[in-house]
């Protein structure tokens, strides 16, 4: 029976999978305002009626999309912080990795974005959108974990505060930086900016920012 069991589980498992591809695959060649349960259903070639078996509306879809672009960035952050020596460069690393994110899958970072409006309310337990809490609290884990390296090897105040609250302000300032490249780019330009220099001048701030005594440079 259990062997029957994880059959049915992994053929759920996998058909659920199925369904936030094609969702994906139109989010990103679409946008997600376009994308309905039903071009949904097409693209995964299955009936309207089993799609709504495993996503009651299309707004859990997007929070499923949103757990693979929060994990896709928890793992950035950790290979953004292995290459680096120091806590404030670990910092400026993952700052850097979550620009290039939101470049590289701009429908992962908008999935994100429109995570940041959500009003959230307690989650139920084992719900779509618990899980995607959780995965950002490993985002934040990966963050609050290099502050505090930086705090031990002095590259990082000790004086800053409440580490997860200072993940949070990074994550505010790194998230409106980057929607700021990603959509504002000619309005920039025509003011004479770059996004390289914008860029620079907010990693520049945030090291002033954090920086011990020592204030290290960039490797």
């Amino acid at each position: 029976m259990s062997y029957i069991a994880d059959r049915r589980q992994e053929e759920k498992d996998r058909r659920r999978s199925e369904i936030v591809d094609a969702a994906e695959t139109l989010y990103r060649d679409l946008g997600w305002d376009a994308v309905t349960m039903d071009s949904v259903a097409r693209k995964a070639r299955l009936s309207r009626a089993l799609v709504y078996v495993y996503f009651k509306d299309k707004g859990e879809l997007l929070l499923a999309i949103t757990e693979r672009a929060m994990e896709v960035l928890r793992s950035r952050f950790e290979e953004a912080s292995q290459r680096a020596r120091v806590g404030i460069d670990q910092i400026e690393a993952m700052g850097r990795a979550y620009m290039a994110f939101g470049l590289e899958f701009p429908h992962y970072f908008d999935a994100c974005a429109r995570l940041e409006t959500r009003a959230t309310e307690a989650p139920e337990q084992g719900s779509t959108e618990a899980a995607v809490l959780q995965m950002g609290m490993k985002v934040h884990d990966v963050v609050v974990a290099s502050l505090q390296a930086g705090q031990r090897d002095g590259s990082i105040r000790p004086d800053i505060g409440d580490l997860e609250v200072t993940s949070r302000v990074l994550w505010g300032f790194t998230h409106g930086l980057t929607q700021i490249a990603i959509t504002k780019a000619r309005p920039l330009a025509d003011a004479g900016i770059s996004v390289t220099q914008l860029t620079q001048q907010a990693i520049g701030m945030i090291r002033y920012t954090l920086a011990g005594q020592q204030r290290p440079t960039a490797e």
